[in-house]
């Protein structure tokens, strides 16, 4: 290689596509630790990338053994919700699109808020179909949170349009009149169910970023309605408010 300068090997360096590119292994073996250092930045980036299409492909192992099998519209499905002292039980059902690719796409916890968004919103543009099922605290209070979430669940199956051939649950079985698998942490082993998780988390936390704004004191936005010391300390403070679950401990002796 002619001595370049190290800003006209870092333009050659950007084309390099391989790990066995001549340009990268002369820049790795170059005198110039600046020329090293870029080619080592480039076998890391390359390494991200590589790592990344392998999970992607890993967890697109359930999605691809079923369109072997003729399935077609394959919905991942999964709820967020289910341990907070307040707010809704909320569900969604995905349905990706054959050629999509998302990644880094995982379990929704985690994924930092930041990087949820971004994902929410390219999920809704390589996405089929998208349902959403909400359950209201009064309603868990009436039938229970287990039967919450699988209401949910239903919910938001039934608002996916085209109809699924096929579900993939994160660990739930629901009755639903299509095949169906449930997959114990389904949200960091199925693509399907891990959009769903992420569709399920964005919309119940803007749900509860709304709530605070009524109810200011309990931090809604932070909290998402878990029991934090400052939460319970609100509860203590000013008693429940219309959306705390009151069959559930600690809201349940505050209750006037």
């Amino acid at each position: 290689m002619v001595k370049l300068s190290i800003k006209d090997i870092e333009e050659l360096i950007r084309e390099v596509k391989n790990p066995s590119d001549p340009i990268l292994l002369q820049c790795l073996s170059d005198d110039r630790k600046g020329v090293q250092r870029l080619a080592e930045k480039w076998q890391k980036a390359f390494d991200v990338e590589q790592s990344l299409k392998n999970k992607w492909l890993e967890m697109n192992e359930y999605e691809n053994k079923l369109r072997k099998e003729g399935f077609s519209y394959i919905a991942g499905i999964d709820e967020v919700g289910r341990g907070p002292l307040a707010g809704p039980v909320v569900a969604a059902a995905v349905i990706l699109k054959d050629d999509c690719y998302l990644p880094g796409l995982n379990d929704s916890k985690k994924i930092p808020e930041k990087k949820r968004d971004e994902f929410y919103e390219k999920i809704m543009k390589n996405c089929v179909s998208f349902g959403i099922g909400i359950v209201s605290n009064v309603e868990i209070d009436e039938i229970n949170i287990y039967e919450s979430t699988k209401k949910a669940m239903l919910s938001a199956v039934q608002n996916l349009n085209p109809v699924p051939d096929f579900l993939l649950i994160d660990a739930m079985k629901l009755d639903a009149p299509f095949p169906q698998e449930s997959i114990i942490k389904g949200d960091a082993r199925s693509v399907s169910i891990s959009a769903a998780s992420i569709v399920a988390k964005v919309t119940r936390d803007r749900m509860m970023a709304d709530y605070a704004k009524q109810y200011p004191d309990f931090n809604f936005e932070k909290n998402m309605g878990y029991g934090t010391p400052e939460h319970l300390s609100a509860l203590m403070k000013s008693g429940p408010t219309p959306i705390h679950r009151y069959s559930f401990a600690p809201v349940k002796d505050y209750v006037k």
